[in-house]
């Protein structure tokens, strides 16, 4: 191949990323599978990116309080992830109908199905945010804090929880953008928020200029502003009619039947997040109980590096939710199918380079966040342990994604039970008190579960009965 043949394929593909980044009207069910992933998976990958530099730089500041506030952090954490459930499973209908409506041409549809998912999603926040703000010392009391961590930490709790309003439609708001192939949309808003988080949380930490010093406190609103900044955002492009979402105010009027819809696609999914957020709140309270404030710590900063690497992969995963929701509403099938092949490819080929970099840097990336032995002995052999299933993690990621962007979220929840709550926590559990291995036994369920659910769904998918699933 000659020079100018390699300079003209170059240019062709920075003209691709410029144009995902730009964002356009683009119909995903014709043309090239591999030209329609690049351009949604580019803005997914790096909305999702910035969202995992934010959980970094997080914990770097948090880190400089000591053991208790990174314990703090992580507790609410493993707690907010309940939150997190609500909000991918309400995103995750949005995306699959609306995914479903815009690949039947009907953009009316799609925008009515957004709105009426919105509605839900208003009620939820009305629950969740009244439980966390009214019992903030009690859930980390459950999460096995010691007391000087309740103390300390409540306050945190209580912000982050209060503000679950926030996380839901920052999710939810962005799986309507996504349905609708509008994945720029969604990258710019979440790079507003997280901009934000990283600008104001050493800010209200430490105290700076006309900021008080609020220690963890600060870290909690800085987080909340910033989400809430993100909405703001969002919703400036969601209610202007300008996008390919055109909002009208028939489309807030309650509708029975597409509500039904929703919920039927949304619980499952719920239930499916609820069960996976379960299984780590599970482990999370097994490595308290097992190895003390120092092992959580670790555990806590290991993990945000697990998910600084893993929410990119997860914007591929969210690639190809959208390419299946919208080519089995244009009815292409195989086209659906492709895509969720070349994607898992994509994906795999990115989580083994991480394998190799957590297997082999772990002891310096664990330096980075905390020099305390102890904590520090804990994140590397929890950042090893780990991150050797991280072929795996990216396969099932991209697996169950398909299944649920296909509507068919009932599937991924059964595997989900299966493969966390009937086998991850019991084998944990054995290996970590009934062979007194401490915390390291329940690392090593981790990605023995992983393995499991990954081949689980591939086998599922490959069956191809998502393809008849109507929404």
């Amino acid at each position: 191949m000659s020079q100018s043949t390699y300079t003209s394929k170059f240019s062709a593909f920075l003209s691709l990323i410029r144009q995902a980044i730009r964002g356009s009207d683009h119909d995903y069910t014709q043309g090239s599978i591999r030209t329609a992933i690049v351009l949604l998976a580019i803005p997914m990958i790096l909305e999702l990116s910035l969202e995992s530099v934010f959980a970094v730089v997080d914990i770097f500041f948090v880190g400089k309080l000591g053991p208790n506030a990174i314990a703090t952090v992580g507790l609410t954490e493993l707690a907010i992830t309940i939150v997190y459930s609500v909000a991918i499973g309400l995103s995750t209908a949005a995306t699959a109908v609306v995914a479903r409506r815009t690949g039947e041409k009907d953009p009316d549809g799609a925008a009515h199905a957004g709105m009426q998912s919105l509605l839900i999603a208003l009620l939820v926040t009305v629950v969740t945010s009244t439980c966390g703000i009214l019992f903030a010392p009690d859930i980390l009391r459950i999460m096995g804090a010691q007391p000087d961590v309740v103390k300390e930490g409540a306050i945190f709790t209580r912000i982050m929880l209060g503000g679950s309003l926030v996380i839901i439609l920052l999710f939810l708001i962005n799986g309507i953008f996504r349905g609708a192939g509008d994945a720029a949309m969604a990258m710019r808003s979440l790079w507003v928020a997280s901009a934000l988080n990283i600008l104001l949380c050493p800010t209200l930490i430490n105290g700076y200029g006309p900021f008080p010093e609020l220690g963890l406190k600060g870290a909690a609103i800085a987080t909340t502003i910033g989400r809430g900044m993100g909405v703001i955002y969002q919703c400036y492009h969601l209610f202007q009619g300008k996008g390919l979402i055109k909002i009208r105010w028939r489309h807030f009027k309650w509708d029975r039947p597409v509500i039904k819809t929703l919920v039927e696609v949304a619980w499952p999914a719920t239930l499916q997040f609820v069960i996976q957020s379960g299984s780590w709140i599970a482990l999370g309270i097994l490595v308290a109980k097992t190895g003390g404030t120092d092992a959580t710590a670790g555990y806590q900063v290991a993990i945000r590096n697990i998910v600084f690497f893993i929410l990119p992969a997860w914007g591929l995963s969210n690639a190809a939710a959208t390419m299946v929701g919208q080519n089995l509403g244009a009815k292409q099938p195989g086209r659906a199918e492709q895509s969720v092949v070349l994607t898992t490819k994509y994906n795999a080929v990115f989580m083994a380079a991480v394998m190799l970099l957590f297997l082999f840097f772990a002891s310096p990336i664990i330096s980075i966040f905390t020099h305390v032995p102890e904590v520090h002995y804990f994140g590397v052999q929890s950042l090893q342990i780990i991150g050797a299933g991280y072929i795996f993690y990216g396969i099932g990621m991209v697996m169950m994604q398909s299944l649920n962007g296909a509507g068919d979220t009932r599937t991924p929840t059964r595997i989900n039970f299966v493969g966390f709550w009937l086998f991850q926590i019991p084998f944990a559990w054995f290996l970590a008190k009934g062979l007194n291995m401490g915390p390291t036994g329940a690392f090593i369920a981790v990605p023995v579960a992983e393995t499991f659910i990954a081949l689980a769904a591939w086998y599922y998918f490959r069956k191809g009965k998502w393809k008849e699933v109507v929404v």
